[in-house]
């Protein structure tokens, strides 16, 4: 006969075995749990640049404003009537083409005038010379005074001066008369007519009749800082000296030039110094008047590292960027730089060619924290979404197969 516990123990018994299942699927559980506590913050997708070498422009860059290199305000130097405008507005002309022909007939009639009178103290000094030679002859006899021939010199004499008076009354009648066609002194654009066909110029008026601007080349006169004069001065004395036009929204390079000159005062109110630069502007981006940057090229640094300007954070020490280590992970790095141009900066030293920094997303960043880069993770994304409907569509073959 087998014995018996008793009711308490078989009750103590299964509590303490149903206490051990708990502990171990307590234990169990915690220790499924615990390896994903201790997994690691999901890396941070940032931008990564690659340190390089090359070769980096270094511009100064100043506000400029474009101007035409001539310009010329076309106004009537006699008075008349506007007879013709020969040009429409916006026109391209060339330089002595007409543009406004005033009524030449008063002027040309004066010239008329001028020219007869001309002729007719020709024939009084032809007579002279006869009536001279004439005493000349009689002289040597004494049938003719020396009295009447020294008159008779004077007298012609005085009729070939006349005849010069004459002469410039000509030359002045001849150059009102040329007064009345109004050309162009240069090559260039017409502008909006300031008067119309059939009103009366007058000399004296300070209206003009129409404004015409060389376009083609043009200047640009801008300022740059008094302290950045020796380096313009320095690429001067090497040859000619690179300048480009900047749209001031966009950015877009309008137009490239030559520096022409540095003004030979500093302007002592403002501390900076002004330049003028000359472009060919053949497509006509440059117009009269607008403001654009200018952008000198000073030198050339040959075989520089870089780095893009993104990458370079202002902290209390000084520049620093993040470098990315071969864990993926960041370190902070200080920096040496040098001169920035066009989105890239020259370091001189705090890194090394082939070495990858961050570009973007630095304010989540600390030193130690896993990255990856945003591009990558970007095509990635990008091909499993393109390989998503390949993989789909047998399995949707398959049930058009059942249902068949």
């Amino acid at each position: 006969m087998t014995p018996r516990l008793p009711q308490g123990n078989t009750r103590l018994i299964v509590g303490v075995v149903i206490a051990i299942l708990v502990l171990l699927i307590a234990w169990r559980w915690l220790g499924s749990r615990a390896p994903a506590a201790a997994k690691l913050p999901p890396a941070i997708a940032v931008d990564l640049a690659t340190i390089t070498r090359a070769d980096v422009p270094v511009y100064l860059e100043g506000l400029g404003t474009v101007q035409a290199f001539y310009t010329d305000t076309m106004t009537a130097r006699v008075d008349g009537q506007i007879e013709k405008v020969a040009f429409k507005e916006g026109q391209d002309v060339k330089k002595g083409a007409l543009l406004v022909q005033i009524d030449p007939r008063p002027y040309q009639a004066a010239l008329g005038i001028a020219i007869a009178t001309r002729d007719k103290d020709k024939a009084l000094l032809a007579n002279a010379h006869r009536d001279m030679d004439r005493y000349a002859l009689l002289a040597p006899e004494d049938l003719a005074s020396k009295q009447t021939v020294d008159t008779q010199r004077a007298l012609v004499e005085q009729i070939a001066a006349q005849i010069k008076v004459d002469q410039a009354v000509i030359d002045n009648a001849r150059t009102q008369l040329d007064y009345t066609r109004i050309v162009s002194p240069i090559d260039g654009r017409t502008g909006i007519r300031l008067i119309d066909p059939g009103n009366i110029v007058h000399a004296a008026a300070t209206t003009g009749i129409v404004v015409v601007t060389q376009m083609q080349p043009i200047s640009v006169v801008f300022t740059l800082p008094e302290e950045q004069l020796a380096a313009v001065q320095r690429a001067l004395a090497s040859g000619p000296v690179k300048v480009a036009t900047v749209a001031r929204e966009g950015g877009a390079v309008l137009d490239e030039g030559t520096l022409s000159l540095i003004d030979n005062q500093i302007d002592q109110t403002t501390g900076s110094v002004r330049l003028k630069a000359t472009f060919d502007n053949a497509h006509n981006t440059l117009w009269p008047g607008q403001y654009v940057d200018a952008r000198v090229l000073v030198r050339t640094e040959r075989d520089v590292l870089t780095i893009p300007d993104g990458a370079v954070q202002l902290g209390p020490a000084g520049p620093f960027t993040y470098v990315v280590k071969p864990d993926s992970t960041v370190e902070v790095r200080p920096l040496h730089v040098a001169e920035s141009a066009n989105g890239i900066t020259i370091v001189t030293a705090g890194l090394a060619q082939g070495e990858r920094v961050v570009t973007s997303n630095q304010y989540r960043l600390q030193p130690g924290s896993h990255v990856h880069d945003s591009a990558t993770a970007s095509s990635d994304e990008a091909a499993s979404a393109r390989a998503a409907p390949a993989a789909v569509a047998p399995t949707g073959a398959a049930g058009r197969h059942a249902a068949s």
